[in-house]
């Protein structure tokens, strides 16, 4: 027999057994807010994935004293909205910086605290106490948090659903994790690939010759070397004769940036537009089908893609290179060639020996250019894009696949932290 729900009258809530009661924050959590040293109190980080040691990646500071002191089983809280689910019940003693909000309680089980606290109905509503100048932005301090209404069962039950949750948690875990080394598996080999073809071609028994390459060795001896100088137009801009932000409209030319050309594709939805006036002023990178776009710049640097076609009036920021192949050289194939390693490895060198990553003109020209005939260029460009194409169907599906559970896994910690699951 099910028990009887009743209806919190919280909408984060909704209903919750009877005889579970309705408690605020500050009723069953102190903040613990003393101020320490990060050099006697290893620092620590508030991540989506809980309370680990400090990233590599996390912003430092020179005040090792202005931090907050954490203890085993205090939960702690990025109080910023930009920084939602981050969030967790720490298992180290350490020291967080100020925008987090730390407790700790005598009366509540730390594991379903973790469950209860870090799961995306409380997050949710612990981001809309918070206050600010625009909603993704603001924050959530400890005299609003306290105010924040949670269900709570007894001792016992809070232990029940922990170490049922634990278990459930673990497995759908289990596999998600298996599911991501598989797509790691599969990028890997999707990448083998390229690199491959590209540099060795389609048929193992061919004779081979020396390229004297660093990163490719032999190729088969039928097929030409050149210099990218000499095979493709390379051009970009050097800024963009003072263009800024404001100067978008709502229609017009496409302009692409790097997240345009990161996919399989080059997306043509999600553009800013220029104006046409602003389009003309630079017509040496207006886009053309078959042009291959590099970008140079940054992070992304070495991103790559190729215009399979083109149905709109469109051209690139500052941080894309234009590269226009000869009529002996395929687009897709040089595109393929760029994404393999031998081209990736070269752009590593010159992005690793730099503190600003960056990839001029000169560099790109100097590339080596492996020449296979056309026709076997084509087959090549042809094959790589069937294999890629099944091999991202396959990503697609593991991926579709681990939302579904990450989403069954939010529902299922949802639904038991409320109560309206029952542990049997």
């Amino acid at each position: 027999m099910s028990r009887e729900l009743v209806d919190s009258a919280v909408e984060w809530i909704g209903k919750m057994p009877a005889n579970w009661k309705l408690r605020r924050v500050g009723n069953l959590f102190e903040q613990r807010s003393e101020k320490v040293s990060d050099i006697e109190y290893e620092p620590l980080s508030v991540t989506k994935n809980g309370i680990v040691k400090q990233l590599e990646t996390a912003a430092k500071s020179n005040d090792h004293t202005n931090r907050k002191k954490v203890c085993v089983n205090d939960f702690v809280i990025n109080s910023r909205s930009d920084r939602k689910m981050s969030s967790g019940v720490s298992p180290l003693y350490g020291s967080v910086s100020l925008i987090n909000i730390v407790l700790h309680s005598r009366n509540m089980d730390p594991s379903f605290v973790n469950y209860l606290l870090k799961n995306y109905g409380f997050a949710e509503e612990f981001y809309r106490w918070g206050t600010g100048i625009v909603e993704d932005l603001w924050s959530t301090n400890y005299s609003r948090m306290k105010k924040i209404l949670i269900p709570t069962p007894g001792l016992e039950e809070q232990k029940k659903i922990a170490n049922l949750l634990d278990d459930k948690v673990s497995k759908i875990n289990n596999i998600t994790d298996k599911l991501k080394r598989s797509i790691e598996e599969l990028k890997k080999y999707k990448q083998s690939l390229i690199t491959e073809a590209v540099t060795k071609g389609l048929y193992p028994d061919i004779e081979m010759k020396e390229s004297g390459i660093n990163w490719v060795g032999s190729i088969p001896k039928h097929w030409g070397l050149s210099y990218f100088k000499y095979e493709i137009y390379i051009r970009a801009r050097l800024g963009w004769k003072g263009l800024k932000a404001h100067e978008y409209v709502d229609k017009g030319i496409a302009f692409l940036s790097t997240p345009n050309i990161k996919g399989e594709s080059i997306d043509f939805n999600h553009v800013n537009y220029i104006t046409r006036k602003r389009y003309d002023e630079s017509p040496e990178i207006k886009l053309s089908k078959d042009d291959v776009l590099l970008t140079k710049d940054g992070s992304t640097l070495g991103t790559v893609n190729v215009v399979r076609s083109l149905f709109e009036d469109a051209t690139v920021n500052s941080s894309i290179a234009v590269l226009t192949p000869s009529v002996s050289l395929n687009a897709v194939y040089l595109y393929y060639l760029i994404k393999s390693d031998y081209i990736q490895n070269e752009i590593r060198l010159k992005k690793d020996g730099m503190g600003v990553p960056h990839l001029f003109q000169k560099d790109i020209r100097q590339f080596r250019l492996i020449l296979p005939p056309l026709d076997e260029q084509i087959q090549i460009s042809t094959y790589l894009d069937g294999k890629i194409q099944s091999i991202n169907l396959i990503i697609n599906n593991k991926d579709k696949l681990i939302f579904e559970l990450e989403d069954y896994k939010k529902s299922l910690i949802y639904e038991y932290v409320t109560g309206k699951k029952e542990v049997m």
